[in-house]
């Protein structure tokens, strides 16, 4: 399909990779990459490890130098924000102004949730941005007495994990009996969980927040077992929700972001890549929206081809979805989709040195496998997912593994 311009909207890993998928492949026409901040497109993963330990400074989470991004021939916008979509006339707003388009590529992620009634309260932090890094962080440096972290997901534990390397009392609060019991089952997330008991965190698991309390700023949080915990930090990770709500009425199919089809086409003329898109992955039967690094880069580079193929040319987006968290000296990686209810086989190391390769499966399928300390083993697996092998392969394969 011939064009003679792309803009994408989102200034993130998903939109400089697909603008950089773009002149890798030849396009020459005008690309737009416009974003809502400031910041030219820089890394995420270190914002809760690297930045927030105060080894890195900022400047070392850009993705792409300056030089390197000059040559790719960039109409970019920084500090603008699109604030509205019409599909029939295709016209994008651009902070209130209208511009058309010809091939459009949403990338514009997600946002943190929030507690309600905090918004007032000064030392209560999400972490999803640059700044947002650099604010914990200071709040980390100013000798706080306590930080209490809301929800034991990646995010929460990563902040957890960041500021007792701070010196830094913490106290975790998770609604879940176990951490991340919803996505790695409870033998793991029990793991996890001593992981950090381990290292003197306050782990209050099974438990949420009923307030959090203070005048201008946070003084202390309550929680729903009617305990009270003193802090003057507070850093919440439960979750994020797509960045969508500039695309209500736009005539997109919006529904936990914007529905893409296989090849992630959403509309005539219009893609959706990384933390906002949402689509059926053939290979899992599912529709899925995936929030990981390499999904935006790999989702990014899919997406900006697709709005050059036809119907004919254009090929299905299947990845095995594949992350990482780092907590204190253990790495924590997973690939595939793993869910509470399928069977758990450790079939390397053991739980109780922290340094395993778990396989997780479900009628005699292989659906994911979990290392800590085991990366080469869970690339080695993760071929296995991608080729759709059994169990019983799995398991042979691991007899064999040094």
């Amino acid at each position: 399909m011939v064009r003679d311009s792309i803009t994408i909207v989102g200034a993130s890993l998903a939109g400089l990779r697909a603008a950089e998928t773009l002149r890798r492949d030849g396009f020459s026409g005008r690309i737009s990459l416009i974003g809502a901040e400031v910041h030219a497109p820089y890394d995420r993963p270190p914002l809760s490890k690297q930045v927030l330990a105060g080894a890195w400074e900022a400047d070392r989470t850009v993705l792409t130098p300056a030089d390197r991004l000059e040559l790719l021939g960039l109409d970019m916008r920084l500090g603008r924000r699109a604030t509205g979509l019409d599909l029939s006339g295709r016209i994008l707003e651009v902070d209130g102004v209208s511009e058309s388009y010809d091939g459009l590529l949403i990338a514009t992620g997600a946002r943190c949730r929030t507690l309600p009634g905090t918004g007032h309260l000064a030392g209560v932090h999400t972490l999803r941005t640059l700044d947002d890094s650099l604010a914990i962080l200071e709040a980390m440096r100013g000798d706080p007495r306590r930080v209490v972290v809301v929800g034991a997901g990646f995010i929460g534990a990563e902040v957890a994990s960041t500021a007792i390397g701070h010196g830094v009392p913490v106290t975790m609060v998770e609604a879940l009996p176990v951490p991340l019991g919803r996505v790695l089952g409870d033998m793991v997330g029990s793991v996890i969980a001593e992981l950090h008991l381990e290292h003197g965190v306050d782990l209050r698991c099974g438990v949420g927040v009923e307030a959090v309390e203070g005048g201008d700023r946070v003084e202390s949080v309550r929680l729903t077992d009617g305990t009270v915990v003193e802090a003057d930090l507070v850093v919440v990770g439960i979750g994020v929700v797509p960045d969508t709500g500039w695309l209500e009425g736009s005539g997109l199919t919006l529904e936990d972001g914007v529905v893409c089809d296989e090849t992630c086409l959403a509309a005539p003329n219009i893609t959706a890549a990384g933390d906002v898109a949402r689509w059926p992955n053939p290979r899992y039967g599912e529709v899925m929206r995936v929030e990981h690094w390499d999904n935006a880069v790999e989702q990014g580079a899919h997406a900006a081809r697709r709005l050059l193929q036809s119907e004919e040319e254009a090929v299905p987006y299947a990845p095995v979805p594949w992350f990482w968290s780092d907590q204190y000296d253990r790495k924590i990686q997973l690939a595939g989709r793993a869910r509470p209810d399928d069977e758990v086989r450790i079939v390397s190391g053991s739980l109780e040195e922290r340094r395993f390769a778990a396989l997780y499966s479900n009628d005699g399928r292989l659906t994911a496998v979990l290392g800590m300390n085991r990366p080469r083993h869970v690339m080695q697996f993760k071929g296995l997912l991608e080729r759709e092998a059994s169990l019983a392969e799995a398991i042979e394969f691991a007899e064999g593994l040094g």
